[in-house]
């Protein structure tokens, strides 16, 4: 594939990743900076139950320099991490870790870049409704000088038409990195549940659902590490921006698919047809939430609805908010929220989701 400035030879790592650990384990503490990015660092841990099954009791709580990730000035930089979730590390193997974090300031609130706290607190206070949720995040993957991988350097790939789904060279490119990926999400036990080629030559897809509650988010970002990291190891970067390339090429998303457990049973419709009018309502609200760069997405072409209006319809890819052809004529099931861009963060777009639905944190009106 890439070329890689630094050469890295896989033959010699694999020699010391052989080696014994001698009862410790290695914990990877992940956290999302304020960019919407993803960093991680080690931590040795001198203990394994004896189990062999680490919980978030097993796991300390750590600190970075905020400062030097945009979340902390300087003369107080500590900001801490606390573990939230614990998958299988699909690098290291067992019995080594990966450990979501949240980050918390010194005084006990949660960083302003933390959107996780709160949407747990709202999937808490509405948990009776058993909320759903699947997303499906596309991406670019890009080569070190930031074209997209696979096109000609000095001009463009033909139309867009045989590559979504595509199959063959020339059709598709890195598809060893989304079947790398795709394995190290099972391994890690994200609830990862496809993947696909899209319809921009080298834009791919994959999807995670479907998830109960807070689970959404943590799973995500999870796989997002896990897709930066393995692009890492092939020399390729990736791209969540909403529109990469400007013209006759299709944008990312982050389309977002919800039921509540009244939607999924007979007569559902009537919930589904109730929470698209509440969403109508908040339309702006949600667009200030649903990623950077939306306004170059959301044009109206290319499969997408406008951002200045709401929009929904049954199989109609080109509304904010679709409902599937088999939902609509069973009566109940989900629906879609196209709008949310690719670099959309998980725990804003499903908080939002149940609070415009279901009530604010505050008492019966919305916060704001």
């Amino acid at each position: 594939m890439a070329a890689p400035s630094v050469v890295s030879y896989t033959e010699n790592l694999l020699k010391y990743m052989r080696l014994d650990q001698k009862g410790s384990a290695m914990a990877e503490y992940i956290w999302i900076d304020s960019t919407g990015g993803v960093r991680s660092k080690s931590k040795t841990i001198t203990k394994i139950p004896e189990s062999g099954q680490f919980t978030l009791d097993d796991l300390p709580e750590w600190n970075f320099d905020g400062s030097s990730t945009g979340q902390a000035p300087g003369g107080d930089s500590d900001v801490y991490l606390r573990p939230v979730a614990i998958f299988p590390d699909p690098f290291r193997g067992a019995p080594n870790v990966l450990v979501l974090t949240e980050c918390w300031d010194p005084d006990g609130t949660p960083n302003k870049y933390n959107y996780r706290a709160e949407c747990a607190r709202l999937m808490n206070a509405h948990k009776e409704h058993e909320p759903w949720f699947g997303l499906e995040q596309e991406y670019t993957l890009l080569d070190m000088s930031d074209r997209p991988y696979g096109w000609p350097q000095n001009g463009f790939p033909g139309p867009q038409g045989p590559y979504y789904c595509g199959v063959g060279a020339g059709k598709v490119f890195c598809r060893d990195i989304v079947e790398a990926h795709y394995k190290a999400c099972l391994n890690a036990g994200i609830k990862i549940s496809g993947t696909n080629a899209e319809v921009m030559p080298a834009q791919w897809e994959f999807q995670v659902g479907p998830c109960d509650g807070i689970e959404m988010g943590d799973h995500l970002w999870v796989a997002r590490f896990l897709l930066h990291r393995i692009a890492e190891e092939f020399g390729a970067k990736i791209s969540f921006h909403p529109k990469p390339i400007p013209g006759e090429w299709n944008g990312a998303g982050l389309h977002s698919n919800f039921s509540s457990k009244e939607m999924r049973t007979e007569g559902g419709m009537k919930h589904i047809e109730a929470a698209i009018k509440k969403l109508e309502g908040r339309h702006k609200e949600h667009i200030a939430v649903y990623g950077e760069d939306n306004t170059m997405r959301l044009t109206g072409r290319h499969e997408t609805g406008r951002i200045d209006t709401f929009t929904y319809g049954i199989a109609n890819r080109g509304a904010s908010i679709r409902i599937p052809r088999e939902c609509g004529a069973k009566g109940y099931g989900y629906f879609e929220d196209r709008r949310p861009a690719s670099n959309a963060d998980p725990y804003q777009i499903t908080g939002i989701m149940m609070e415009t639905i279901y009530g604010g944190l505050y008492g019966s009106e919305l916060k704001k």
